[in-house]
């Protein structure tokens, strides 16, 4: 276990806790019980030998009479880096492509549908440093990069969709960098990209060093399995770039993250959850684990003194249902692929239920949103 790091909240909670006061606790934090999906034997025997956690949980929908069941297993992967940040660019990719590539196979035992990985899942998160070199030379096309390349062969392979959140090198467009998610088809195909709509300015992320917000707007992406969106990183923080992506017509939310504890890990178990009901969708919080030294100080300019390391990414990676349920969480400290099953059913049922569309009032938010961010906006204030 890394130096004053706790494995996992559940893990805490199943050592001090009598099984019978655990059950009424599991149900106040989680909602109602996902139940442990019965994971393949040759699965489980890989996951140990390859050394990183495996956890499958499932989410049930209500019996309908006109619709059948619409199930899809989604597979969030969170890793570490595995060489150290000074290492030849090519090496790191190479060492990460190898890791990725034994965790989706488990996952294809697993019978997974799309998997998504974690933010910008080829290299550090060195976006602290504000260096350039050599941290943009691992960004490359979307569209035909060695990391789409590699990619569209796992895809074709295991019959499945992946997510690949990269640092995306913009050749067209004057070698503009972006932070983007590819999606790739089932089949191979690059369905598109996605670009990161909100860039954070706080702490040592100095994100808007390498890349600005994005220009793709809210884009939904239509697979054999369902339709699903990316929204990355920060954007979680936000609720109307949740509320768009579900307004396009997400039902499954992806959000690949790089996060650490001191600065976010009170907010990461209730974003995704909260999005989830608002939005009545599934959302998947997919963040990286491990702690990463760089070579040079960096300081943020906030006081402190100069450091080699940004903190902590705790993992944690879950699943949150529309009905307000959850999965547990994988580690905070290790490598681990988390497999969960949705029935898709369950985003109409609930929203039937709850109506929070139906309720929305989005014709007067739209309103008063287009007054409001006019340069002469008169906030609308009563006074005595």
């Amino acid at each position: 276990m890394a130096a004053g790091e706790v494995s996992s909240l559940e893990d805490c909670l199943e050592e001090h806790l009598p099984p019978a006061v655990l059950q009424h606790v599991w149900r106040m934090l989680y909602g109602k019980d996902t139940r442990k999906l019965d994971l393949p034997k040759s699965a489980l025997t890989a996951s140990l030998e390859k050394d990183f956690q495996l956890k499958g949980f499932g989410f049930e929908a209500a019996i309908e009479q006109l619709r059948q069941p619409r199930v899809v297993r989604v597979g969030l992967i969170q890793n570490k880096i595995l060489l150290p940040t000074d290492s030849p660019v090519s090496e790191q990719v190479a060492a990460l492509q190898k890791r990725i590539a034994d965790i989706v196979e488990v996952a294809a035992m697993c019978g997974v549908n799309i998997v998504c990985l974690q933010e910008a899942w080829t290299m550090p998160f060195a976006f602290c440093t504000r260096e350039k070199l050599p941290w943009t030379e691992f960004a490359e096309s979307a569209e035909d990069g060695q990391t789409t390349r590699f990619c569209q062969e796992l895809a074709r392979k295991y019959n499945l969709v992946i997510v690949s959140p990269i640092l995306e090198r913009d050749e067209f467009h004057g070698d503009t960098l972006w932070n983007t998610a590819v999606v790739i088809s089932n089949s191979g195909k690059v369905l598109g990209k996605t670009r990161k709509n909100h860039i954070p300015r706080v702490g040592d992320f100095n994100e808007s060093t390498y890349y600005m917000e994005g220009n793709t707007g809210h884009k939904v992406f239509q697979t054999q399995f369902g339709r699903i969106a990316v929204n990355i990183c920060f954007g979680r923080h936000h609720p109307l770039n949740w509320l768009m992506y579900s307004i396009n017509g997400a039902e499954i939310i992806f959000n690949p993250c790089a996060t650490v504890g001191a600065l976010s890990e009170p907010m990461w178990p209730i974003e995704a959850r909260n999005a989830a009901i608002a939005n009545h969708c599934f959302t998947c919080g997919i963040n990286r684990v491990g702690t990463e030294h760089f070579k040079n100080e960096f300081t943020s300019a906030d006081g402190q003194k100069a450091h080699h390391e940004f903190g902590h990414f705790y993992g944690s990676s879950y699943v949150a249902a529309p009905d307000g349920s959850r999965t547990p969480g994988l580690s905070r400290i290790e490598d681990g692929l988390l497999v969960a099953e949705l029935d898709l059913n369950l985003c109409r049922q609930i929203n039937d239920k709850w109506a929070f569309k139906m309720t929305g009032r989005y014709e007067l938010y739209a309103d008063e949103l287009a007054e409001a961010v006019q340069p002469n906006f008169d906030p609308y204030i009563v006074t005595e």
